[in-house]
């Protein structure tokens, strides 16, 4: 390639790093690093990482995903990176206190399913998957100490979340300070040139530019995306506050938890879910933006767009007419899940077997949250005993089975 050739597509590519971003970090630097790598015909590395603190991706991750994606498909080599090291600190990012430490064995569980969920998104074959286990289990106290003599406490609690702690006079574990280390030492473990993350992740993404710099690394251009709410419209979409949407849901699932957001949230997921896939966007803003604008009708695009990136265009259309039938009309499915359990079998044991609950105490909640219902009438009785018979159980809005008992 010719110099003004070269330099044309460090200005592409940089467009699209940019893209559905909030921030680009060390661009000055980024853009000679990229055109050396295409002058010597070779990719930059572009680290993502994530923690297995649950079994599921959800939305929120796959933002973060399909830029890895988009870059991927620039030519780059993406890191998937599973913190299953980091898991068993617990990122402290916005959290007002210390997070319930995980077992190695909760979070091997967990991470078991994370490279077949990143496969419905990249493809795997041509990405390297790392675990920081690799070499955090192997480093030594010594160069643990070392890592951390490279920040001082005074910086790390001008981070937002140690700052508030620290002023309201909460505690802050001294395993917590570990966490940005650890992460940041990530990136040199993996010479990282570009890493991708969330926004509360900033101040660990930034350290690690310094942290490099100390162990004689050029540091990694960091590129920041915008959290994505949940669906209850007020806090970030996570496992923990059941406001999630599960790539791994069932396409019907999927679109009717699309469908109970907010007009205004709707919006919001318009942007930060599309980064330019959608060509549509901005006449679908205008649109909205006027009387004639159907909020509804928009909603129906964007829960259809969702479930087709996910489960395929037929699935969607099935979804839809699900929505239609069984939410809107308040019909039920024609096809509905069928077991037979033994008389005397509890409650809390079959919304188990039907798969509306992974534990008991999953199921108690359900129960005690009035979201269970038996033929049509709510139950809040966690300890009821069906007599023989076959009832219509119904969960929510969405779920529905049967069950024979007796």
């Amino acid at each position: 390639m010719t110099s003004k050739a070269i330099q044309k597509e460090v200005d592409r590519q940089i467009e699209v790093m940019r893209d559905g971003a909030v921030d680009l970090f060390g661009e000055d630097d980024l853009r000679k690093r990229l055109a050396q790598a295409l002058a010597e015909k070779r990719p930059l590395r572009v680290k993502l990482g994530m923690d297995p603190s649950s079994p599921d991706l959800h939305l929120g991750h796959t933002v973060v995903l399909q830029k890895l994606k988009r870059l991927q498909q620039l030519g780059h080599t993406p890191i998937f990176l599973v913190g299953d090291f980091t898991a068993r600190i617990g990122d402290p990012s916005g959290k007002k206190k210390t997070r319930p430490a995980l077992s190695k064995d909760e979070v091997e569980k967990n991470a078991a399913t994370y490279v077949e969920q990143v496969g419905r998104i990249l493809d795997v074959e041509s990405i390297e998957v790392r675990f920081n286990s690799e070499w955090m289990e192997a480093m030594s106290t010594t160069d643990m100490v070392r890592l951390c003599s490279h920040y001082t406490v005074a910086r790390l609690l001008e981070r937002d979340d140690f700052s508030k702690r620290y002023k309201a006079g909460e505690p802050i574990s001294v395993h917590e300070f570990l966490y940005p280390f650890v992460q940041a030492y990530d990136s040199v473990a993996l010479e990282t040139d570009i890493e991708i993350g969330g926004t509360d992740q900033t101040f660990n993404l930034l350290m690690a530019r310094e942290i490099q710099r100390d162990y004689g690394q050029p540091p990694q251009a960091v590129i920041t995306h915008p959290l994505l709410v949940g669906t209850d419209g007020s806090d970030k979409m996570s496992k923990s506050l059941g406001n999630l949407i599960g790539i791994t849901e069932s396409p019907e699932e999927m679109y009717g938890k699309t469908m109970s957001i907010t007009d205004t949230l709707m919006l919001d997921w318009f942007d930060i879910l599309s980064c330019r896939e959608w060509s549509d966007l901005d006449d679908d803003r205008a649109k909205l933006s006027c009387d004639a604008g159907d909020p509804f009708a928009f909603k129906k695009m964007l829960a259809a767009r969702i479930v087709t990136r996910f489960h395929g265009s037929d699935a969607a259309d099935r979804a839809i007419l699900h929505f239609q039938n069984v939410i809107r009309d308040k019909g039920v499915p024609d096809e509905v899940f069928e077991i037979e359990v033994a008389s005397g079998s509890g409650l809390l044991d079959i919304l188990r077997q039907l798969g509306f609950a992974a534990s008991t105490s999953e199921a108690r909640r359900l129960v005690s949250q009035q979201a269970v219902s038996i033929d049509g009438q709510k139950v809040g009785d966690p300890g009821l005993r069906p007599a023989s018979g076959s009832y219509l159980i119904r969960v929510g809005r969405r779920r529905f089975g049967r069950v024979r008992v007796g």
